[in-house]
């Protein structure tokens, strides 16, 4: 019996792939294995190679697997694209329709199963999706019941006639290839789940999520890849808590919505990519100019310009730190596991309002569409802050003197009040203003203020700012990254640790302020270190010398072909450079 297995299904986009994958993974969910997906797909509705590919553990795994187990095609070109993966030994379950040969050099087993044809015969050719996936559980030898209740999860909502359909045409799906087979195959025989009940989602609707228990009742927001899932999940969730989605008609409009609601008091946020953020920027520069709370996710993928929507990359980092014109006060957070996606969300709403700054939460495709596995999620760590936010009664104004909402205080923060607070009025203006909001030129005035603004986060702090496993003292190579390649990371090291090799390893999730106290002390204890990123130009690299130095010492491990990295490679590049 095996620990793990890797499974991959591929064909034309719109063939049924993503379903297929959903209710496969589903049903091992319910079984209680711990999952980790990866989708590569084409940018457009229809046609072109896609696949998604889940690996199955009874550990917790937070990475792609190397290796293939099995691959099921619905045409050639999948075998001939993915079969290099296939490990000896490993299985491709192809449509027969397509009279399917396996490339020379590939060590596997072929079964061609009439996928295609089963479907037909049961009434639509929709269904071979359900075909190939019933062959592939019953290769696994899994309980064909879990598998059935996920059908009917599935297709519930269309009646019991649909749902029959397709529980026929799993059932038929693995009569026939366990005949070819002559029954289970020994060799993939997964060893028994813990049944526990876990999450399964993607870091999208664990952002969603999050965004609602931390008291988000607005999302203004314009569809993107790969953030659109955010606004779908919180168009069908956020209704229930008094909450509503505004689809406007560009990221011009959404970002300055979600301003003029946050003023207003209402939590608000918006999520784009690269490209709407570029859009943003100048509104960005007002909410910190006037010092109004803003929460924006950053799904970061390939560019520039309209660069590669579906595909992964970490390259925004530069333009979220500096894109915005002057200078203003704002946070920027990576989150890098489903977990931290969902308390991050929280927090960064928290922290918008206590410091009164834009915060932008940067994930990256991997992390934004990967779906995965999670623990239970404790809603007991949820609290809502809203800082200097006065709810009391304000005393009247002395001389009939407006508000002072942009008082210099001792910390830099100024009380704040809602629109309509009696006695609350005060000046808002993108133009530099006095301790009321009044515009002032005053040369004086205005370094004050700038020192208020940007004073107030200096010493700024998310939880868990950077993520440190330093089991040495002085290791051989301290690995640096951000976002989804944390766990893909962990299992290079634990490779290199079998093979003798010192190795630590940081995540850095706060990216500005740069908390640069934080890593010194790991980068001193370090002979050499390697900063891994999804980018051309070393960005995180190129953050850390700028903060702490270290040139002599970083090596810069970078990938940005638009695939995420691989254990392997990882392995293969630090052993080069000890």
């Amino acid at each position: 019996m095996i620990s793990q297995l890797s499974w991959k299904i591929g064909g034309q986009q719109g063939e049924g792939v993503e379903s297929t994958d959903r209710i496969f993974s589903t049903a091992l969910n319910r079984l209680g294995y711990y999952l980790y997906g990866y989708r590569h797909f084409s940018s457009r509705i229809k046609g072109g190679h896609t696949n998604n590919k889940i690996r199955i553990s009874t550990k917790p795994i937070r990475a792609i697997s190397d290796d293939l187990d099995i691959l099921v095609a619905f045409d050639q070109e999948t075998i001939d694209l993915n079969a290099g993966e296939l490990r000896p030994g490993g299985v491709v379950v192809a449509d027969a329709k397509f009279s399917p040969t396996i490339p020379e050099g590939v060590q596997a087993r072929l079964f061609a199963v009439p996928i295609t044809a089963i479907a037909e015969e049961l009434g639509t050719s929709l269904m071979k999706n359900m075909v190939a996936s019933g062959a592939s559980w019953g290769l696994l030898g899994l309980p064909m019941e879990v598998f059935n209740k996920a059908v009917e999860e599935e297709f519930g909502r269309k009646g019991p006639a649909v749902v029959e359909k397709n529980v026929e045409a799993v059932r038929r799906g693995a009569e026939f290839i366990l005949e070819q087979a002559g029954g289970p195959l020994d060799e993939f025989k997964l060893e028994d789940a813990d049944g526990k009940i876990k999450l399964f989602m993607i870091g999208n609707e664990a952002l969603a999520l999050g965004s609602i228990a931390g008291g988000c009742r607005l999302m203004s927001a314009y569809p993107i890849t790969p953030a659109s899932e955010i606004m779908e999940y919180l168009i069908k969730k956020l209704p229930k808590f008094g909450g509503t989605v505004v689809q406007t008609e560009d990221e011009i409009a959404a970002v300055t919505m979600a301003i003029g609601a946050n003023y207003a008091g209402v939590r608000t946020m918006t999520a784009s990519a690269g490209p709407g953020l570029s859009l943003m920027m100048e509104a960005i520069g007002l909410a910190g100019m006037t010092e109004t709370p803003l929460v924006i996710v950053d799904t970061q993928r390939g560019g520039p310009s309209t660069g590669l929507p579906t595909k992964q990359e970490q390259s925004d980092i530069n333009a979220l730190i500096n894109g915005t014109h002057g200078e203003i006060p704002k946070l920027v957070v990576a989150p890098s596991t489903i977990e931290e996606c969902f308390y991050d969300m929280i927090e960064a709403f928290n922290l918008s309002e206590e410091y009164q700054i834009p915060v932008i939460v940067a994930t990256d495709l991997q992390l934004s569409l990967g779906k995965q596995t999670s623990e239970r999620l404790d809603y007991e760590r949820i609290a809502i802050k809203r800082g200097k936010l006065v709810a009391e009664e304000l005393p009247p104004n002395e001389d009939n003197r407006l508000f002072k909402r942009y008082e210099f205080t001792e910390d830099g923060i100024s009380p704040r009040v809602l629109p309509g607070a009696k006695h609350g009025l005060h000046h808002v203006t993108g133009v530099e203003h006095d301790q009321e909001g009044r515009p002032s030129e005053n040369a004086h005035n205005r370094e004050k203020m700038m020192d208020k603004r940007l004073g107030k986060i200096a010493n700024l702090r998310i939880t868990d700012a950077v993520k440190v496993d330093a089991a040495h003292a002085n290791p051989e190579l301290l690995i640096v990254s951000m976002g989804s390649t944390g766990g893909t990371v962990e299992e290079a090291r634990s490779r290199m640790a079998a093979e003798g090799i010192t190795t630590n390893q940081m995540m850095v999730r706060q990216m500005h302020p740069f908390p640069s106290e934080q890593l010194k002390p790991h980068l001193d204890a370090a002979k050499q270190i390697v900063v891994l990123e999804n980018n051309a130009t070393g960005q995180l690299a190129n953050l850390i010398k700028l903060n702490l130095g270290y040139h002599d010492k970083i090596r810069n491990m970078l990938k940005y072909d638009g695939t995420p990295f691989l254990p392997s490679e990882i392995h293969k590049a630090c052993k080069e450079l000890i």
